[in-house]
């Protein structure tokens, strides 16, 4: 259900709602008068609560994150919190199998789940009046699950498949979101196959799944949070009902996710037998979360990489034509908020048999080696700021609020402050030339870069035929 998620939401885009709510008493308006009304609290149980309003539209959304994602598994179970994704939907104390996702269209709504890098997610958008119905259904599963050895075997199955399907039989699979975590990095938790091996999948047994779900699947372990349409007296009096009495567990010790500070350039390169043409990725380790520098990032991306103005751009594609297009960016399983821990800045492209990987490198370094010797032009600094706002507010509005509901629920889980949606565009403003070099300096060194190459398998030569 991963891959398929950002697919999911394009193709069930409803309307945008208008991200001017009305302001409450407890917020603090940011300098541009942006405002998103955010209410915190959190339950005896543990369970921390983030309710917006937004009255623009007959829509809400619920969503339910578990501080549990990729690189936080076990190591004996690689892919078992994806393939846990998938057991969430196999019946709950009163819920039988599937009948979550029948309950949720019948009433007119859609919903999905995904597995990212420091959570697992599952959400639905509904009509407001079915909201009560939808925290009954979430607080159902998050009770206990109703799982029984057909339905793990059954899903083993399909993990199985969707790995074939998204990474062993495709073109590029894994690249370079799966891939490059695992050339780039050296903590096992950061550089392990996410996707997980199909023998650890297949290994997983029934007591492994309950002894998971009450590890990781606790009201202290999780975020609730509820956008759109509602009144939050009316909110608080379901949550209290449906999830108050839910226990709590022992706290999960979290794995220590540091990296290293890299001192010296990576290369490697794989074999793709189904690829058509070569592809290079370029990672860099990103600064720590919500540090200067990492704001500073977040406009370096915008200035370098996003966009046809970006200078990766503009030297790759426009002057050397070495591709048609640059991709890449910050948490390549998201955004730039989305995550907890060590990330990479990533850009990638599928280029001509003729262009070279060193000089696709030394092409890139060449537009990335001024920033890091002089200030960048005010006048750059100001348009990457404007383009990171239209993309900040466009991931907001998205889904009926699903964008906003993502960026509550996460600082809520790894911040304990879901506020921070309103000051982020003040921290992005306080990036100064100064800092922009300072952190190209620090982050976008050779020495801190890790490139990949795919290269596609060699064509087995023609069989002569006799007689020629």
């Amino acid at each position: 259900m991963l891959l398929r998620c950002s697919q999911f939401l394009i193709l069930l885009f409803l309307l945008v709602p208008t991200l001017f709510a009305r302001r409450t008493h407890d917020q603090s308006q940011s300098s541009s008068g942006f405002n998103v009304p955010v209410e915190y609290y959190k339950l005896p149980n543990g369970l921390r609560v983030v309710l917006s309003t937004d009255h623009s539209a007959p829509t809400v959304v619920v969503g339910v994150y578990y501080r549990i994602g990729f690189r936080v598994e076990p190591r004996d179970r690689t892919g078992f919190a994806h393939l846990f994704e998938h057991m969430m939907f196999q019946g709950s104390q009163n819920l039988g199998k599937m009948e979550m996702i029948r309950l949720v269209q019948q009433n007119g709504g859609i919903l999905n789940g995904s597995t990212r890098f420091d959570f697992t997610n599952y959400f639905e958008v509904m009509p407001a009046n079915k909201l009560e119905t939808i925290l009954w259904a979430e607080s159902d599963r998050m009770r206990g699950l109703g799982i029984n050895e057909d339905n793990l075997k059954n899903q083993q199955g399909v993990v199985g498949n969707e790995v074939k399907v998204n990474v062993i039989n495709r073109p590029y699979g894994g690249f370079p979101w799966l891939d490059m975590p695992q050339y780039a990095n050296t903590n096992w938790y950061n550089a392990h196959n996410f996707y997980g091996d199909l023998k650890d999948i297949d290994a997983a047994t029934l007591p492994d799944v309950q002894q998971f779900f009450k590890t990781y699947y606790a009201p202290n372990n999780a975020a609730l949070t509820v956008v759109g349409d509602f009144e939050p007296a009316d909110a608080k009096k379901m949550i209290d009902k449906y999830f108050a009495d839910i226990p709590s567990v022992p706290e999960v010790k979290q794995p220590d996710l540091t990296e290293p500070r890299q001192e010296k350039e990576r290369r490697d390169s794989k074999t793709d037998a189904l690829a058509k043409r070569p592809a290079i990725a370029m990672a860099y380790h990103m600064p720590a979360r919500n540090t200067p520098e990492y704001y500073a990032m977040g406009l370096l991306d915008q200035i370098l990489l996003q966009g046809d103005d970006s200078l990766l751009h503009a030297e790759l594609v426009k002057k050397r034509a070495y591709t048609a297009q640059v991709q890449g960016g910050i948490n390549l399983l998201g955004n730039m908020f989305n995550y907890n821990g060590p990330m990479l800045w990533i850009a990638y492209l599928f280029h001509d048999s003729n262009a070279k990987p060193d000089d696709i490198v030394d092409a890139a370094e060449s537009v990335i080696a001024p920033l890091r010797s002089k200030p960048v032009d005010q006048a750059a600094l100001d348009r990457a700021l404007i383009k990171l706002r239209s993309d900040f507010y466009d991931h907001l509005g998205s889904l009926n609020g699903f964008g906003r509901a993502d960026l509550l629920a996460s600082f809520a889980l790894f911040d304990d402050n879901p506020s921070r949606i309103n000051d982020l565009e003040t921290q992005f403003k306080k990036v100064t030339p100064e800092l922009i070099q300072k952190t190209a300096s620090e982050y976008l060194r050779p020495t801190n870069r890790t490139v990949l190459v795919v290269e596609p398998k060699p064509a087995a030569p023609a069989e002569s035929k006799s007689g020629r």
